[in-house]
């Protein structure tokens, strides 16, 4: 397993998601948690084809590979309610703007921003099916 994120602020250790939330439940006595943004970004890469753009396949690893720790954790006792991937939709990101892309959904930001699901969102699709 072998992550790297396009932003140089975001570092991958999908076991930290694990000893983060053991280390707040023994801190501070197992408080309810709801994870709002996990997730892992790419290069905006104008040169792909749509068909290219939409294989993710190092995104679904992540969330694969992160969503196995955070349930080890949850087996272990931590009180998480909620799990939110980061993100939907490829999106404006503060500090990149749009060179970076999070989202589980391709954004075509030249053709009305007309949206298609990368194999991470039909990945997601299938995970959350009972």
């Amino acid at each position: 397993m072998d992550f790297e994120a396009a932003s140089s602020w975001l570092h991958v250790y999908p076991r930290g998601i694990r000893d983060f939330l053991l280390y707040t439940k023994t801190k501070y006595h197992n408080p309810l948690i709801f994870i709002t943004e996990n997730g892992i970004d790419e290069f905006n890469n104008a040169t792909l084809s749509l068909k290219e753009a939409l294989v993710d396949n190092f995104r679904i690893d992540y969330y694969y590979h992160h969503l196995q720790y955070l349930h080890r954790a949850i087996k272990d006792g931590v009180n998480v309610k909620g799990y939110f991937a980061w993100s939907l939709l490829d999106n404006f990101e503060w500090n990149s703007g749009y060179t970076v892309r999070f989202g589980i959904n391709f954004v075509d930001y030249k053709n009305g921003l007309k949206r298609y699901p990368k194999l991470s969102a039909r990945w997601f699709k299938r995970f959350l099916k009972p």
